[in-house]
Formats: structure tokens, sequence, C-alpha cells
């Protein structure tokens, strides 16, 4: 089966990979660009800081102004790519998503600090009273020629729009609830939703529909 890969060229290496490593050719067609945000983030004072991508947790760690203070992690990839850059997360929650990691994070939590992509869904500011501080943003990106395949990964929202413009028809599978809503309201069709939100979902989704 040919799978088109949408995410951005720096986070498409790992599940490109594990989608040959099952016979499936890979389309690389990253839709997003990630434009990091300039200064330092000052985590002094708070007692959790929250960051929700391996590009947030990037951009944590070589930022931070001051000593990092427990981290909560949302989804097993981000909390990888920490302990990549030798940060250990205090808080991984089952449900990998800003409404799991709400709904499961420590009490009383004290003074938090969001840090995520400029634009991104702000519930633990709503729910927890955090803070918010804009780490990067995503600019979409346009292929000079439209990708074929049999099925597109979408692993955001942004992705799942971009991907929307280029006008094809090809089924979709999502990461999440808000990817699976983002995706219809652009038009596309979703045919399975990964049932972790994470490259292992992903790739469990990809394989339960799986055609020669």
């Amino acid at each position: 089966m040919k799978v088109i890969v949408t995410r951005a060229r720096a986070q498409a290496d790992l599940l490109a990979a594990r989608l040959e490593e099952l016979g499936h050719e890979v389309v690389e067609c990253p839709l997003i660009r990630i434009e990091p945000l300039a200064g330092p983030v000052d985590v002094e004072g708070y007692e959790w800081v929250i960051v929700t991508s391996p590009n947030g947790a990037r951009e944590l760690v070589a930022r931070a102004d001051g000593e990092l203070p427990k981290i909560a992690a949302v989804g097993p990839g981000t909390a990888e790519t920490l302990r990549e850059l030798g940060v250990q997360p205090a808080f991984v929650p089952t449900v990998s998503s800003q409404d799991g990691l709400v709904a499961e994070f420590p009490r009383p939590e004290g003074r938090v600090l969001f840090a995520a992509a400029e634009g991104a869904r702000r519930r633990p500011v709503e729910e927890l009273g955090a803070d918010f501080v804009a780490l990067y943003r995503t600019h979409p990106l346009r292929p000079a020629a439209l990708p074929e395949g049999d099925l597109v990964v979408l692993a955001s929202g942004s992705a799942a729009r971009s991907f929307a413009e280029l006008g094809t028809n090809i089924p979709a599978v999502s990461i999440g609830p808000q990817t699976t809503r983002a995706a219809e309201a652009a038009g596309l069709q979703v045919v399975a939703e990964a049932g972790t939100h994470d490259i292992d979902g992903l790739i469990a989704a990809v394989s339960a529909l799986a055609w020669p």
C-alpha cells in the first residue's frame, strides 16, 4: 500500500521507517514548516511546565531560562523526545491529548506554564489556570506536485487543512479526535482514527486498513 506521510520532514523519519518495515511504500509530502519563536522561556516560579509535542519539547529545553521544574508531556512521543534531551518527564497522561492531561493532572497543580505552538488549543489555560507561552508557529507548505497514494496519514489539524487544500480524494487516517474533526470539517474522508494518539496508534490504524 502506498501511504502519504504529511509530517514536517524532521518528524517524519520514524513514522516513515515504521511503515516501510511493514512493507508499505511511503510518499513523503511535508505540509507543515516549523518556525521557532525567538527568545528565552522564563520557567522560574513554576511547579509544572506542560509540553504537547516533540517540537515543543526541543524548544523548551533549548530556551528555558532557569532550572526546569516538573515537566508534563502530552503523549509518549513528546516524553521520549524529552528523555533524549536528558529531561525525565514527571507526568505523562494515559490518554494522549490535552483533555486527557487535564483530567489526569496531579492536584493540587500549583503554578503551571503551558508551552506550545502559537494558536494551539489552550485547555490547560482554561482548566488549570496555566500561563501560556508560544514556542513556535507552523506554516503550511504546498508540494510542487500532487502526491499519489492509497492513504494519507494526518498527525495534526493543520496538516489536515493543508492536505484538504490540495483537492485530492485520498482517504485519511487521523492521529486523534481533534485532527479527525479538523479533517472532516475541511472535507476529507477519515477512514480510521488512531486508538492511541501517537506513532504506535497511527501504525496500528494503518495496519488494520492495509490492503495489497
